[in-house]
Parts: C-alpha cells; sequence; structure tokens
C-alpha cells in the first residue's frame, strides 16, 4: 500500500486521510447549517442589496465559525479537517463580492498568522478578491446559489450552448478556480516548508503522493464549497415560498375586502338617495358621515385593527341607518367587557355583520327592532355577538343551515378562514328574542404587523 502524507508531513495511511476528508465536508455542513438558523443571518444572505454595514455583518457571520475552526487545529494538531478556511474565504468572495472576500481573507487568517504561517494571510486575501471578482462577472447572480460540485453537467450543458459561440461558463470557471487556488495552497506550504529545512507548517493542507487520494484532496474542497452553497440555497427558496403564500394570503385579503367595501357603499347610497329629496338637510348629514366612513377605510390598510375602532366604525354606520330606520325603529344595546375593547380583530369584521342584521332581520320587520353587541374574553379566547330581534332564521333571506346569502357574511367567514385557518369559528343560530344571533370565536392576536403576518396564539 503507498504512502500517504499531509503536505509536507509524515506518513499517514490512506483510510485516516479519506475519513478526515469526509470529515472537512462534515464541518463544512454542520456551520452552514447553524448559520442558517439565525434570522439575522437570513436576511443579510437573502437581501437582493446590501449597504456596506450589511455586507460587513454578513461576512463577519461566515468568517468568525471558520477561524474558530482554525484556532480549534491549532490547538488540536492532529485534528485538521476543523481547518476549512480556504473554502470559506471562497464562500465570503462568491457571495459578498471582492472588498468582502478580501476582508474575509484578512479575518480568517488572523489565527494562522498568529501561529506564524503569516503567508496565508496574503493568500487568503488574494483567493477572496478572485472569488469575488468572479462574483461580479455573473450574467446573473442565482448562478451562484446553483453551483454543484457535478461540473460534468455544466461542461455538458455549456458545451450544448455554446459549440458555435463559445463564451465563459461561470459554474466551470468557479470550479476549476476553486481547484487552482486549492493547488496553489498545497505547493505554497511545500515552499514553505523546504524553505524552514524540511518541517511542515501548523496549517498545512492534506494532500497525498497517491493520485486517487490527491483527486479526492481537491474534490473535497469543491464539495466544502458546494455543500454550504446547497444549505443556503434550500433556505433561500423556502423562504421564497413562504413569501408567496403570504403575497398569496395578502391577495386574498385585498380581494375580500374589495368586495366588502363596495358592497357597504351601495347600500349606504341607497338610504342617501331615499332622503335626498324628502330631507335634504338630514340627507347632508348621513353624506357627511359617509365621508368620515370612506376617510377611515382609505387610511386602513392593514388587516387587523382594535375592536375599538370597529365599535367607532360601527357608530357612524349605524348613525346612517338610524337616519333611515328612525330611532324609534333601531336601538342599538352595547354589551362590551372593556378588557375587550383593545383586542386585535380582523378589520370590518362588524360592519358586515350589523349590516345582515338589518337588512334580513329588522328590515322585513314593520316595528324595526333592536341589534345588540357582545364581547367577552371565555378561556382566552375573544367572542364576540351580534344579535338581532328581527324575523329571524325562518325568514326566505336567510338559508336553514344557518349561512347568509348576504355578500357580507361569506366575506367575513372568507377573511377568518385566510386570517385563522381553523383557529376561528362562526356560528349563525336562533336568538333569546326570537331573532338572530351571529357568535364569533377569535384567538386572541398578540400583534399585528401588517398584511396578514400577524402572531395569532
Amino acid at each position: 500500500m503507498p504512502v500517504l502524507k499531509w503536505a509536507a508531513a509524515g506518513p499517514v495511511h490512506p483510510s485516516i486521510i479519506l475519513v478526515n476528508l469526509l470529515i472537512r465536508i462534515g464541518v463544512a455542513a454542520a456551520i452552514a447549517s447553524v448559520l442558517v438558523r439565525s434570522r439575522r443571518f437570513k436576511e443579510l444572505l437573502f437581501s437582493e442589496e446590501r449597504t456596506f454595514s450589511e455586507k460587513l455583518q454578513l461576512m463577519v457571520f461566515i468568517a468568525v465559525p471558520f477561524a474558530v475552526g482554525v484556532v480549534i487545529r491549532l490547538a488540536a494538531p492532529n485534528f485538521s479537517p476543523a481547518d476549512v478556511s480556504l473554502e470559506s474565504v471562497l464562500l465570503i468572495g462568491v457571495i459578498g463580492g471582492r472588498v468582502m472576500g478580501a476582508l474575509g481573507g484578512v479575518l480568517v487568517s488572523l489565527p494562522a498568522v498568529a501561529a506564524g504561517a503569516w503567508t496565508l494571510l496574503p493568500f487568503n486575501v488574494v483567493a477572496g478578491l478572485v472569488t469575488g471578482s468572479l462574483r461580479d462577472l455573473a450574467a446573473n447572480r442565482d448562478e451562484v446559489w446553483s453551483f454543484s460540485p457535478f461540473v460534468d453537467l455544466s461542461i455538458y450543458r455549456w458545451l450544448k450552448k455554446n459549440v458555435k459561440r463559445p463564451r465563459l461558463d461561470w459554474q466551470t470557471s468557479f470550479f476549476l478556480i476553486i481547484l487552482a487556488l486549492r493547488l496553489a495552497d498545497v505547493q505554497l506550504a511545500r515552499l514553505m516548508a523546504a524553505m524552514h529545512g524540511g518541517k511542515p507548517g501548523p496549517l498545512d493542507p492534506i494532500t497525498s503522493d497517491h493520485w486517487a487520494v490527491k483527486l479526492a484532496c481537491y474534490a473535497t474542497s469543491v464539495v466544502c464549497v458546494a455543500v454550504p452553497l446547497k444549505i443556503w440555497n434550500n433556505t433561500r427558496i423556502e423562504r421564497k415560498l413562504e413569501q408567496q403564500d403570504r403575497m398569496l394570503l395578502q391577495a386574498r385579503m385585498q380581494a375580500l375586502q374589495s368586495q366588502i367595501n363596495p358592497h357597504f357603499l351601495f347600500n349606504t347610497l341607497n338610504s342617501v338617495s331615499s332622503l335626498v329629496r324628502v330631507d335634504p338637510d338630514t340627507a347632508r348629514h348621513v353624506i357627511v358621515k359617509l365621508a368620515t366612513i370612506l376617510r377611515k377605510l382609505l387610511r386602513s390598510h392593514e388587516a387587523f385593527s382594535t375592536l375599538r375602532d370597529e365599535i367607532d366604525f360601527i357608530d357612524d354606520y349605524l348613525d346612517i341607518e338610524v337616519v333611515r330606520f328612525g330611532r324609534d325603529k333601531l336601538r342599538v344595546v352595547k354589551e362590551l367587557e372593556p378588557e375587550t375593547m383593545d383586542a386585535l380583530v380582523p378589520s370590518m369584521l362588524l360592519q358586515p355583520l350589523v349590516e345582515n342584521s338589518i337588512k334580513h332581520g329588522l328590515a322585513p320587520k314593520i316595528e324595526g327592532g333592536s341589534i345588540t353587541l357582545r364581547s367577552r374574553l371565555d378561556d382566552g379566547a375573544l367572542v364576540i355577538e351580534v344579535e338581532d330581534d328581527g324575523v329571524g332564521l325562518g325568514h326566505p333571506s336567510l338559508s336553514g343551515n344557518g349561512q347568509s346569502h348576504g355578500i357580507g357574511m361569506a366575506n367575513v367567514a372568507g377573511r377568518m378562514k385566510v386570517l385563522y385557518g381553523e383557529g376561528a369559528r362562526m356560528a349563525v343560530m336562533r336568538g333569546a328574542a326570537g331573532g338572530t344571533l351571529v357568535r364569533i370565536q377569535l384567538p386572541m392576536v398578540e400583534h399585528a404587523t401588517g398584511g396578514v403576518a400577524a402572531a395569532v396564539k
């Protein structure tokens, strides 16, 4: 069996070298996996445009754990796989560009300089500059994320596309640069060892005189660069899918709200039109109230609002409806617990329910009636009830299964489904006074950060 070596070091059994190469890949994968668990690291890594400060933070994120690996190798010379410093510099350069590649080379090389291996400092700086320059040459930045150690496929695609009109293939170029820099690293280690009378350096790379193991050493460097990129790219794809899901939910919310608002406006304008000729002053008062309501709608772009704001909105809406029906035919009762008033609820939640009670419950009733609004906390959940003493569920305007034919009620159910999934419930039942009772139970929302990204218990 042939004798194998570290660069300029003593004999090492081939199986030990191969095990160490596998461990090097594992170290690179482990560091990449730990880094991508950090929310801040993901924000920096996947940002389309970064400021200099953000690039510097990203460089530090990547360089520090790999520099720690160099320290570990210096402390335990037999554990050479902990040193993946060259590959980390290549990663920093290809992700952050030339300046960050050079700075990353400096940071990763500091332990080596402290140990006397000062030649690694300029070498790593050059390596960072080279890969950073290659990043700038990429026609599409996504090529960085699609890098694979299986360069034979890249060569095939390049030949297929460029036989007639040859051009540089980024994937193949990056592959060859990694091999060239690893070769330069090995040759530099041998040169420095020869200058010191054959004494190996503390951070010399793993190599061998056997061609198969030497090939494995070079392949390991390529894999140590490709594996972190693959790990981070998988997280990048998952992040994009999550963003697309949020955008889809927000689009659904906007579509549902765009159905609610014109529906409400149409019904209100009908009320105004009936007053224009018989009572112009009252019609003017209603129009002012309508303007107040529309102003609130235009200023509201959030999926959630406080229950207090919803009640204020309902007050303006009911002022219009009271003018239409008369104060003796439309009465409003509020039984709202104070601790519920600051709870967050879906925007425009109550108005469709109140409108449904008026249109389907009280309007068919000659003598009119009352609407009762209730809210309470029940076992950590927010319970809201809208009850009327109108014609009840038996009226043709309500279906037998308790689902309103109104657009507003259907949209309330649709928005609750989008925002809470199975976490919210809405029930329509016969009220104690013979009318209709709509009961909604919602999880308590901790905070609303805009769109549909609110955190729900």
